[in-house]
C-alpha cells in the first residue's frame, strides 16, 4: 500500500469513525497497519487507533498500539512524532491507573527537544501528568500542572484543550470539597462546548456535563444532578463510550444514594463497577466501593460495610491512592465507634491524622482540615491552597506551608 493509498484509507475509517462505525473504522485501519509501507502514515493509523481504544475503554489494547508507535516514531527519527508517542504511553498508562509511569512518560516528554508541534503537546502532556498526580493525591502537584496545561491552553488557542482542563479542575475542587470552584469548572467547559464545540466531538459536551452532575450531587442540587447526568449518559451510550457510561452509573447511584433510596442506588453501583473492571478504572472502583460502603452503613450492616471497604482498602493501597484510604479510615471510625471497638477505632484515627499530614490536607493559617466539608479555598502562586477566609483574614508575606516545609530537611 502506498502512500496516497495509505491516506485514503485512514480517511475512510475517519469518516467511519465519526459515523458511529467503530468497528469497521477499526478494520480498515488494522487493513492499513498490516499492508501499509509509509511509516508516516503508520504513525497516523496507530494515533487513530489509539484515541478509537481509548474512547471504548479499551486500555490494555490502546497501551499495545502505544508501544507500537514508538518503535514507529524511532524509526522515522522525528522528535515531534517520538514526543506524541510518549504523550499516547502516558495517557494509557493514566487510564489504566498506572499513575507513577504516566508521571515518568509525561516527565520524558517535556524533557524532548521538539519543534513548535512538540510544545503544542506540552499543554496534553501537562493534564495528563496532572492527572496521575490527582490520581495519587499529591494535591499540590497536580494543582501546578492543571495551571500550566491552562497557560498552554490560552497560549495556543486551544479551547479543545481549555475544556479538558476545566473538567479535571472540577475534578480536583470536588475532591478537596471546594463545591463552588468544582461546579465553575465544568460549567465554564460546557460554555466552551455552547460558543466553540460546533465541530467538535459530543464528548466534550459529555464530559461537562458529568462533571456539573457530580459537582450538583455534592451540593445537595439533586434534580439538576440528574438532569445533567442523563444528559452525559444518552451521549456515552450513542457513541459506545463505556468509561463514560460507568461514571455515569456511578454518579446515578450516588444521586440515589443522596435520597437514601439504596434499594435502586446498589444496582447501579454493581453496573457501574462491572463496566470499570472489565476496563480496568481502579480508581472508579474505589470510588463505587466507597459508595456501597455508605449505603451498607445506612442499613447498619457494618460487617458488610467492612467487607466492601477491605476490597477498596487493596485497591487504594494498590494504587497509592491516599485520599482513598484517608476516606476509608474516616468510614472504619464511624463503625468501629458503633461496634464500640476501642483498640481499632484508635488504629483508624491515627492512620487518618497520618494520611492528613502526608497529603498536607490542612490549612497552614487556621490549622483546620481541608477536604472534611465544603469550603471556599484559594491556591497561592506555590499551588498550596487555604481557606479563602483565613487569606483574606490574615492576609500573607509568603506561603506559611513553604516556610514551615523549609525547616524540615528530607521531608517529601
Amino acid at each position: 500500500m502506498g502512500q496516497d493509498q495509505t491516506k485514503q484509507q485512514i480517511e475512510k475509517g475517519l469518516h467511519l469513525y465519526q459515523s458511529n462505525q467503530t468497528e469497521k473504522a477499526l478494520r480498515v485501519w488494522m487493513r492499513v497497519l498490516e499492508k501499509s509501507a509509509d511509516p508516516a502514515g503508520r504513525f497516523r493509523v496507530l494515533g487513530c487507533l489509539i484515541t478509537a481504544h481509548a474512547e471504548m475503554g479499551r486500555y490494555k489494547d490502546m497501551l499495545k498500539f502505544a508501544v507500537v508507535q514508538i518503535d514507529t516514531a524511532r524509526e522515522l527519527e522525528d522528535p515531534d512524532f517520538l514526543t506524541e508517542s510518549y504523550l499516547n504511553l502516558a495517557r494509557s498508562n493514566e487510564k489504566l491507573c498506572e499513575f507513577q509511569k504516566t508521571i515518568s512518560y509525561c516527565k520524558t516528554c517535556l524533557n524532548m527537544q521538539g519543534t513548535t508541534v512538540s510544545l503544542q503537546l506540552n499543554g496534553q502532556v501537562s493534564l495528563s501528568m496532572g492527572n496521575a498526580f490527582l490520581g495519587l493525591s499529591i494535591f499540590q502537584k497536580a494543582l501546578e500542572c492543571f495551571e500550566k496545561a491552562l497557560r498552554y491552553a490560552h497560549n495556543n488557542d486551544d479551547k479543545m484543550l481549555e475544556c479538558r482542563v476545566c473538567c479535571s479542575l472540577g475534578n480536583f475542587y470536588t475532591q478537596i470539597k471546594d463545591y463552588e470552584k468544582a461546579l465553575f469548572f465544568p460549567c465554564k467547559a460546557a460554555e466552551l462546548v455552547n460558543d466553540y464545540g460546533k465541530g467538535w466531538s459530543l464528548k466534550y459536551r459529555a464530559m461537562s456535563q458529568y462533571h456539573m452532575a457530580v459537582a450538583y450531587r455534592k451540593l445537595g442540587r439533586l434534580a439538576d444532578a440528574m438532569d445533567c447526568c442523563e444528559e452525559s449518559m444518552k451521549i456515552a451510550l450513542q457513541h459506545g463510550d463505556r468509561p463514560l457510561q460507568a461514571l455515569c452509573l456511578l454518579c446515578f447511584a450516588d444521586i440515589h444514594r443522596s435520597r437514601r433510596d439504596v434499594q435502586t442506588a446498589f444496582p447501579r453501583y454493581d453496573s457501574s463497577m462491572s463496566i470499570m473492571t472489565e476496563i480496568g478504572n481502579r480508581l472508579g472502583l474505589i470510588q463505587a466501593l466507597l459508595g456501597v460502603t455508605k449505603c451498607w452503613m445506612i442499613q447498619k450492616e457494618l460487617d458488610k460495610a467492612l467487607e466492601s471497604i477491605e476490597k477498596a482498602q487493596e485497591l487504594a493501597e494498590g494504587l497509592g491512592n491516599k485520599l482513598g484510604l484517608l476516606k476509608l479510615h474516616c468510614l472504619c471510625e464511624r463503625i468501629y465507634r458503633t461496634k464500640e471497638q476501642q483498640r481499632e477505632l484508635r488504629d483508624h484515627v491515627v492512620k487518618f491524622h497520618e494520611c492528613v499530614e502526608e497529603m498536607e490536607l490542612y490549612c497552614g493559617m487556621c490549622g483546620e482540615s481541608i477536604g472534611e466539608k465544603n469550603n471556599q479555598l484559594q491556591a497561592l502562586p506555590c499551588s498550596h491552597f487555604f481557606h479563602l477566609k483565613c487569606l483574606q483574614t490574615n492576609g500573607t508575606r509568603g506561603c506559611p506551608n513553604c516556610r514551615r516545609l523549609s525547616v524540615k530537611p528530607g521531608y517529601v
